[in-house]
């Protein structure tokens, strides 16, 4: 159900992509399949909503992803906390999104602390829980953009100008609770003075670099909007200093599951000698699995994410325009993954580590 809608014109937005209602015991989330055209706010209720939002991508980005569907256990307790009804909402909410580690990581936190009390207590156990993950997020993030503001600054140390960053995908404040993984650093920047501009890359076919390029506006930091393939141009002509992504996954050896074309942006950087940086909690990190071409599971997305595309018409009225018919054959890849070879640091909120000196401790 829809909340209401904010604003048209994006000159406010609320502080974050997420706000938790304990007294009423559900959640508000910004619908970011309504973004850019309109700002929305939709509430859930319960954990089929949650489920619904991970799947449909209204709630988007790999760290919001986990502290959602943690409230989605703290509503199916709020209506039922036996062990059957705890089984049922971790298994429909662990199938929503199979690339991103931080929706597992977060069902297997919230559940293990739940499953420890007795059911009457499981529902305030659990909305704790979740609250404690939604705050844990903002703090992660913002020490992850510490980490990389130091490396902008060193960037502008050697480079004493504007500092041109690439971005991909999402991984922005509305891919997190607050601040964003990538962007975190991007948001300080700006905040210190700094000097930069951020090259978007649109990331068809769901639209994320369209919300990056939204957040951007918003934060009033400088930034061009790209077409998908326009970053391994600028960075052949001189004009990308640094690239910064997200990640969904990243496997112990440090190889890198994000947004489709990914890969290619991370070849053209090492063609060009341009750093590349992969911002991300240690949560993203899955230490059970070494080979991400092989071990990491790539999600397929519905054929109509390309059959279908999003925009105002004539009266300015949200639809969708159909430019392939139905029988048309169509792949949608949802993620691509960037060996650790071509990757200069992880950033985490632990500190910048080249991919092999990664470390569970």
């Amino acid at each position: 159900m829809l909340w209401n809608t904010l604003c048209m014109k994006f000159k406010t937005r609320p502080v974050r992509s997420l706000v938790a209602d304990q007294q009423h015991r559900h959640i508000n989330i910004v619908d970011q399949t309504m973004l850019p055209f309109a700002l929305e706010m939709r509430t859930l209720t319960s954990w089929p909503d949650v489920a619904e939002a991970i799947r449909a991508m209204r709630v988007r980005g790999a760290p919001l992803i986990g502290v959602t569907a943690a409230y989605g256990i703290a509503m199916a307790m709020t209506a039922d906390a036996t062990d059957d009804a705890l089984d049922r909402a971790h298994a429909g909410l662990l199938v929503t999104r199979p690339t991103a580690v931080n929706l597992a990581w977060a069902l297997t936190r919230i559940v293990r602390h739940t499953r420890a009390v007795e059911p009457p207590e499981r529902a305030d156990t659990a909305w704790a829980e979740a609250m404690k993950i939604e705050a844990e997020d903002v703090a992660t993030n913002h020490r992850i953009g510490t980490h990389g503001l130091d490396i902008l600054r060193t960037l502008h140390r050697q480079q004493p100008r504007t500092i041109n960053i690439l971005t991909h995908c999402n991984a922005g404040r509305l891919a997190c609770v607050e601040w964003g993984t990538a962007t975190s650093a991007i948001y300080q920047a700006h905040q210190a003075g700094l000097p930069l501009h951020v090259w978007v890359e649109e990331t068809r076919p769901r639209n994320q670099g369209l919300i990056t390029q939204w957040e951007l506006e918003d934060a009033g930091v400088p930034h061009t909007y790209l077409t998908d393939n326009a970053g391994g141009h600028l960075m052949q002509h001189g004009r990308v200093d640094a690239v910064f992504v997200g990640a969904d996954r990243i496997t112990r050896h440090g190889d890198v599951a994000n947004k489709i074309g990914t890969y290619l942006k991370a070849l053209a950087a090492k063609d060009n000698n341009v750093p590349f940086y992969v911002a991300a909690p240690a949560s993203t990190i899955d230490w059970t699995i070494s080979d991400g071409l092989t071990e990491i599971e790539i999600e397929e997305r519905s054929g109509d994410e390309l059959r279908l595309l999003r925009g105002l018409d004539r009266n300015r009225m949200l639809c969708d325009f159909r430019i392939l018919d139905d029988d048309v054959a169509v792949g949608n890849p949802g993620f691509d993954v960037t060996p650790a070879r071509l990757v200069t640091a992880i950033i985490t909120e632990h500190g910048s580590f080249e991919p092999d000196k990664l470390s569970p401790s």
